[in-house]
């Protein structure tokens, strides 16, 4: 199993995923897990993915560490499976969704991880979230980061807003604001990252700064992600029909489930 994080100039990023691997390792013993990123640190996922098949292995899962389905996923990580198919032997790669919702449904296993990070960050009771995330200008990736939102304040019968560190409004501090100009008293913010770094950090001081009680760490080796992780690659090794195939004596390519 390949993991492929975003990658950052931040080493706590480049750590949250090896924790995160090794997490997956731990639920799953005689797996190999190995971590990658996009970008910022080595290796990266084709240098993975050459070595494995050099290595004789005859298949590996690849599994986006990403929370929208946005240009990363769509068209960063195919490309990156592509370039490992070029040299060397044969190898059938399958490439799961990523961890936010591939469709509709928001996985229950993402939910508890984001509710475990709130109530280690402040064990009492909210009456309003914001969920907090990195940011994306593509509206479908924005539609999905609502969509664990909406579920999240279902679940914890609170209203909740969505805020972004970058690229669309309105920002954390903005979306604290709002709530507490409307009546609440007491507001968390759920991170919907993977991992800290600067996008988290300005999170946290933008929230405390409009009031925020508490705000919550990024995901990154929760045990719950962990879980969601192996079940996303158990749906792509079960997967029969291939989205795409290599040509003959290549190796062997498969994006299962929404690109």
């Amino acid at each position: 199993m390949v993991l492929v994080a975003h990658g950052s100039r931040d080493p706590r990023a480049a750590e949250a995923t090896r924790a995160l691997a090794r997490a997956v390792a731990a639920a799953r013993p005689g797996t190999t897990v190995l971590p990658s990123w996009l970008d910022h640190t080595e290796p990266g996922p084709t240098a993975v993915l050459r070595g494995l098949a050099e290595a004789g292995r005859p298949q590996a899962v690849l599994v986006p560490l990403l929370l929208t389905a946005a240009y990363h996923r769509r068209v960063d990580i195919p490309a990156a499976v592509a370039a490992a198919r070029e040299p060397g032997p044969a190898m059938d790669v399958r490439v799961t969704d990523v961890l936010g919702p591939a469709d509709a449904a928001v996985d229950a296993a993402l939910l508890a991880a984001l509710r475990r990070r709130l109530a280690e960050a402040d064990p009492g009771r909210f009456d309003a979230l914001v969920l907090a995330a990195a940011g994306t200008r593509d509206p479908h990736a924005r539609g999905s980061v609502g969509r664990v939102a909406a579920a999240l304040g279902g679940e914890l019968g609170v209203p909740c807003r969505v805020s972004y560190a970058s690229a669309a409004p309105p920002s954390t501090g903005a979306a604290v604001t709002r709530l507490r100009a409307a009546g609440a008293r007491r507001v968390a913010v759920a991170a919907y990252f993977l991992a800290p770094g600067r996008f988290h950090d300005a999170v946290v001081a933008a929230a405390r700064a409009a009031g925020a009680v508490a705000v919550a760490g990024p995901l990154t080796d929760a045990p719950e992600l962990a879980d969601l992780v192996l079940r996303r690659a158990a749906l792509a090794v079960d997967s029969k029909t291939p989205r795409r195939m290599a040509r003959p004596g290549r190796a062997a390519v498969r994006l299962d489930q929404a690109e």
